[in-house]
């Protein structure tokens, strides 16, 4: 059990044990010579962190540098392995800690469970129709994103995986001192072959590479986790409302951009997203024929035992003539659930293949619903058929999609097909030049004619041409996948109303959106676009209420019920602006686009664009929901998940469940609020409102000035950084840069935010703020009570602060320092980081005032541990890192496969440290 008063104990011991294990690995891969060198320069670096000594320092760094291969690598792969051990130790102390909270020995309640939201319902005395509304409103969709891709190889995770697995029954009193020898001789197999395997890929992975990663996680706990969230929801209501029928109705799915995103990745096809489509249903299929072989055989009930229903009956009658042979139907004529079960299975195996296979997932569903009628008919009073439930909320969750795939473009590919096309008809010669107004009249022209616009494909370029491929595409995978496996098209850089319309006239040319002669409609696609920049949040709203007043996007609106979906990015905007102005311009577009849409009576859902990183939004899934505008969460919120956060969320089970259910307890609690409160729930003042503008005012100006004025900083960004060196990394088959151009505006966010990670100067995640925060704070005696009351009460800006805090946690200015000696002009180098150092100390300053902590993370001891448990080991990896780079570097273009390997090493090392890639 966990010690109530050390509750970290169990995980030290974790941790020194792999530890003890990896080091007589090391001993007998490299000798003791090995084991010595990793253990001195641990020593060193720990030393340092507890008592800075300059003599020491030194040593340390001289050390490293005079490492030599192989025994460098060793020493890097060691450091290395050790984060990927000490990672999973802290996952399998979360679940141990998880399962405590569920023993219920001394009748706590894990905070921020489902329990502990059903138990807030009850004691603010909701009325059972109240919470029912509140069940009918739940709605949130993950979407899993492959960019980047998680830096550890699959099979790197699969091991992994087996050692949590392996200290998880080491915690279980059960197993006999025989067994316990056994698991931990499993431990150290498990550990040795995590040394002696390849944790680099040699290639870049294929896209279909990335949807097959996916699809792991679906495989693995998703398929199961779904279901028991629901559940686990159903089940607390029961024991707290006893009495009360509720219906929880499915509110949270998995969705994918894998082999969708087709924006600035020329490796998604229309082909590759047809291959996607197959994969995901094979893989829904898959499951399905293993849960009915399952329940078949449960199934025994004899019709001459118990009384099944009569429609059941005469369906299996009749279908067996139907869909059977006579040598594939259930022998035993009484057993009816096993003979419908050998129809159903046999239907199943059809799907895509013959037509007497499902044709959609809805047609399975009624035929399981039939059964469970009939079974719980002669069930005993009081008691679920749960198995069987389970597989029909699957259905019901991953039909034959298993998740929906969302298809994203950049507007400029829609507009240069448009205007292509249009000229080829002769309508408009230079769309492109066209003024704001004059493109939407062609546009609204085009659609209210129910005439097909384009001529044959080979009148257009190629390019054009694959444009119009993927609105067939959608077309078609609607026709054979069903409609939820694409319901969304996606629009980057959305500057512009007729950015959607366009998409919505490619849409009409493929029969996807349709103006009938009688004038209805019918539109089969959402359109949403996505805000990224900053000057584009702030357009956001006058975009969409310029479309809502147009008759011809109302009626397409219309058709997909009174819905609009729109999308905002983190990524650009902190790019942009600085992660303090982002946000705050984030929170401020969500809530005048959310108030316009209610005077046109149109729903809205947010899409949020966050990264695994702090640079682009990210942070724990519940924290991301409670901080957005209260309100805006009435009609559903989306988010993406990115690769690199896949496996430490949804790799284990326990771990995916306590994630998951965080993400709707945190929904649940916010829901419920809007349901209570009649005035705004986000609790934003005007005073309030008024400090942000001056915060972020003042932050967005420092930010611009290093960012976007200062002519060196991309000298120093550029040198100081290992960015390069990522192009070598093969953690994504996307480029890093739009149009593989060198530009800063074409630079991803992800590169971006990955190289400032790895120098430890990690100035997407909180640069600025201090500036921003300090000038407000400055204007009046009283405004730091207005900082730290607006920390106290408001969710936005609590979350923001703690944001900021962990951020400066994982930046590192002394290590930092080291990776300003690669820039060649020494005098830039300097000034550019002393403004850095002198932002940094203002920052942590300000945000130790506002939330009264007396050092960063002082409120959350457990993640603060986390982080100085890392910080001595991560040091050693950055000081190599930083003599690699500079020796790749001085060989004057001459490339080596050895140095560059090891640069490699380091990089991958560091992320898993930090546990952030981009």
């Amino acid at each position: 059990m966990v010690d109530r008063k050390d509750p970290n104990a169990r995980l030290r011991n974790d941790v020194k044990k792999l530890g003890n294990i990896l080091g007589q690995v090391l001993t007998n891969h490299g000798g003791e010579d090995l084991f010595q060198a990793v253990e001195e320069i641990r020593e060193m670096a720990k030393g340092l962190r507890e008592e800075f000594n300059q003599s020491q320092y030194e040593g340390l760094k001289e050390k490293i540098n005079g490492l030599q291969s192989p025994a460098r690598q060793d020493v890097i792969r060691a450091f290395s392995t050790y984060f990927h051990l000490v990672n999973i130790a802290e996952q399998n102390h979360r679940i141990r800690r998880s399962r405590q909270y569920r023993m219920h020995e001394d009748g706590t309640i894990q905070p921020i469970s489902i329990e502990s939201a059903v138990k807030t319902l009850k004691e603010d005395n909701h009325t059972p129709e109240v919470i029912q509304q509140i069940l009918d409103d739940l709605s949130i969709e993950l979407i899993m994103t492959a960019h980047p891709t998680e830096a550890s190889k699959r099979t790197v995770l699969e091991i992994q995986k087996r050692i949590s697995q392996i200290l998880q029954e080491l915690d279980s009193p059960l197993p006999t001192r025989k067994e316990r020898d056994d698991l931990e001789e499993s431990l150290v197999n498990e550990v040795t072959a995590l040394w002696q395997t390849d944790e680099l890929r040699h290639r870049k992975p294929s896209v279909i590479g990335e949807v097959k990663n996916g699809l792991y996680y679906f495989d693995q706990t998703l398929f199961d986790v779904l279901p028991a969230i629901h559940t686990e929801l159903e089940d607390q209501l029961d024991d707290y409302f006893p009495g009360n029928q509720w219906r929880v109705p499915n509110f949270l799915f998995f969705g994918s951009w894998i082999g969708g995103d087709r924006d600035g990745n020329p490796f998604v096809t229309p082909e590759v997203t047809w291959e996607t489509l197959k994969l995901q249903r094979e893989l829904a299929l898959k499951k399905y024929e293993e849960a009915l072989i399952d329940l078949m055989r449960r199934f025994s009930h004899s019709s001459a035992r118990v009384k099944i229903d009569e429609t059941l009956i005469s369906t299996v009658e009749k279908e067996e003539k139907t869909y059977l042979k006579k040598t594939e139907t259930w022998p035993i004529k009484s057993e009816i659930y096993r003979r419908k079960f050998a129809i159903i299975l046999k239907r199943l195996r059809q799907v895509g293949h013959s037509k007497n296979g499902y044709s959609e997932a809805e047609d399975l569903l009624a035929d399981l619903q039939l059964i469970e009628k009939s079974a719980q008919s002669h069930q005993q009073q009081g008691h679920k058929l749960k198995k069987l439930a389970k597989l029909i909320r699957q259905v019901e969750l991953f039909g034959f999609h298993l998740a929906t795939l969302d298809v994203r473009n950049h507007s400029g590919e829609h507009e240069v097909a448009i205007a292509e096309m249009l000229k080829v008809v002769k309508i408009c010669d230079n769309y492109a030049s066209l003024s704001e107004d004059e493109k939407l009249a062609i546009l609204q022209q085009v659609l209210e004619d129910p005439r097909p616009l384009m001529l044959l494909n080979e009148d257009y370029s190629e390019e054009t041409q694959e444009i119009f491929k993927v609105f067939k595409l959608i077309k078609e995978a609607h026709e054979e996948f069903g409609r939820r496996a694409i319901e969304v098209y996606l629009v980057s850089m959305t500057k512009s109303s007729s950015d959607l319309l366009e998409v919505l006239v490619l849409a009409k040319e493929a029969g996807i959106y349709k103006l009938h002669a009688d004038g209805t409609v019918e539109s089969n696609i959402t359109v949403a676009p996505l805000l990224e920049t900053i000057d584009d949040l702030i357009a956001g709203p006058e975009i969409m209420k310029r479309l809502f007043n147009m008759d011809v996007y109302r009626h397409h609106i219309r058709e997909r019920g009174d819905h609009q979906e729109i999308m905002l990015g983190y990524s650009d905007g902190s790019k942009d602006g600085g992660t303090l102005t982002a946000n705050w311009k984030l929170f401020k577009a969500q809530q005048e686009i959310h108030d316009m849409a209610r005077e046109f009576d149109i729903g809205l859902k947010f899409f949020h664009g966050r990264g695994g990183s702090l640079g682009r939004g990210g942070g724990p899934l519940n924290r991301s929901i409670v901080s957005q505008p209260a309100e805006t969460l009435g009609d559903g919120v989306k988010i993406t998940e990115q690769g690199e956060v896949l496996s430490s969320r949804y790799l284990l089970g326990d771990i995916a469940f306590r994630n998951l259910e965080q993400a709707a307890s945190a929904l649940i609690s916010s829901s419920s609020k809007v349901h209570t409160e009649t005035v705004k729930v986000t609790g934003l003042k005007k005073e309030w409102e008024e400090a942000m503008e001056i915060i972020s005012e003042h932050s967005l100006k420092k930010y611009q000035e290093l960012v976007f004025n200062d002519k060196d900083f991309l000298t120093y960004f550029k040198q100081t950084t290992p960015l390069n060196e990522l192009r070598e990394l093969n953690i994504g088959s996307r480029p890093m840069a739009r149009k593989n151009s060198d530009k800063f505006e074409n630079l991803r966010a992800i590169p971006w935010v990955f190289a400032w990670t790895q120098c430890r100067q990690n100035i997407p995640a909180w640069y600025a703020s201090g500036t921003g925060l300090v000038a407000y704070a400055a204007k009046s005696e009283d405004h730091l009570n207005v900082l730290q009351k607006m920390y106290a009460e408001w969710p936005f800006f609590h979350s923001t602060i703690n944001n900021l805090q962990m951020a400066l946690m994982k930046a590192d200015l002394q290590t930092a320092e080291e990776y300003v000696g690669l820039v060649e002009d020494k005098a830039i180098g300097e000034r550019i980081f002393n403004d850095i150092k002198d932002e940094y100390h203002r920052t942590r300053d300000i945000l130790l005032k506002i939330s009264q902590n007396v050092d960063l993370l002082g409120h959350t001891p457990t993640i603060q541990e986390s982080v100085y448990r890392r910080n001595p080991y991560v040091d050693p990896l950055s000081y190599l890192q930083v003599d690699l780079i500079k020796k790749m570097r001085d060989s004057n273009g001459q490339k080596s496969d050895e140095l560059l390997t090891e640069v490699l090493l380091t990089i991958s090392g560091v992320a898993a440290g930090l546990m952030n890639t981009g």
